[in-house]
């Protein structure tokens, strides 16, 4: 019998035979912690759920969900792992994408933090790394501001570790409110959202304990360079950002009168909004000159 903490991972998977396998042994190479792997396969064109059965038949730790459904997109599969498997015998939650590395003590060192300050909720920053050995730290950890859930998540949600009972209390809102928050793009934002919104406990990591991959096929992935810049700014003028701020903000309305969309209040809060200073000013301009 171990008296390590139990956790439940929470894997989305879609087309990810070049990638999966050796993410799956970055997650079963864990230390201190006890582990089960939920595995979701949006329907692909590869053999990912043939080898994902594979490896459930010959390890009793790794669990592969009910095949078929074509989701569109990482957020709906993670929705449909969070609604669909039970994890209250867990201690604790974490999410993961199909083509990471974690590094073998990610789960106990977020535990770790969890415990040491009785979280609800954690992330961290993030190593990003290309196929040709490029590496560069993703720093998500910026100061934590008052409105900053409503404006982005806490980092790549591949780093959530969610303590059992919170994580059960955010299962609840997202299946009583299922049309709605299934139609939100972003399920790191949510949770996140939802976290902070409902007073619970985050913090957000300096370090870095996983590989971030980079590669065409992501659907999110790291916002460096030019063309990353570009693509943003087209999110925000074609409404898309404005869109699921709104969507956020009303999903998890609590009732009361703290933050709305009315231009002035944006103006008069920018700072409140985004956690990287730099990003909060460029939101400001956004909303200044009638972009955002």
């Amino acid at each position: 019998m171990t008296n390590n903490p139990s956790i439940a991972v929470l894997l989305a998977a879609y087309n990810g035979m070049e990638w999966i396998e050796e993410q799956v042994a970055s997650i079963l190479s864990q230390k201190n912690i006890s582990i089960e792997i939920f595995i979701s396969v949006d329907l692909s064109n590869d053999k990912t759920y043939e080898w994902c059965q594979d490896l459930a038949r010959n390890n009793s730790y790794i669990k592969v969900l009910p095949y078929g459904e074509r989701f569109g997109g990482a957020a709906k599969n993670f929705y449909r792992l969070i609604r669909d498997v039970d994890f209250s015998y867990f201690d604790y939650i974490a999410l993961s994408d199909q083509d990471d590395i974690w590094d073998s003590d990610k789960l106990h060192h977020a535990i770790s933090v969890i415990e040491k300050d009785n979280l609800d909720g954690y992330s961290s920053n993030v190593t990003a790394f290309w196929s040709d050995g490029k590496e560069r730290l993703v720093k998500k950890s910026f100061p934590q501001k008052r409105f900053d859930y409503f404006f982005e998540a806490a980092g790549p949600g591949c780093t959530y570790v969610l303590k059992q009972k919170s994580a059960q209390k955010f299962k609840k809102f997202l299946t009583k409110n299922w049309e709605v928050n299934n139609c939100i793009d972003s399920h790191d934002w949510l949770i996140y959202a939802f976290f902070r919104s409902r007073k619970m406990s985050w913090r957000i990591d300096s370090i870095s304990l996983m590989l971030y991959r980079q590669h065409e096929s992501n659907q999110v992935g790291c916002n460096f360079g030019f063309l990353a810049y570009l693509k943003r700014i087209k999110l925000i003028r074609n409404g898309w950002y404005r869109s699921e701020v709104r969507k956020i903000s009303e999903a998890v309305d609590i009732g009361d009168d703290e933050f709305n969309l009315d231009v002035w209040f944006l103006i008069k809060n920018f700072r409140q909004f985004r956690r990287q200073n730099r990003d909060a000013f460029i939101l400001f301009l956004m909303i200044l000159f009638g972009i955002f």
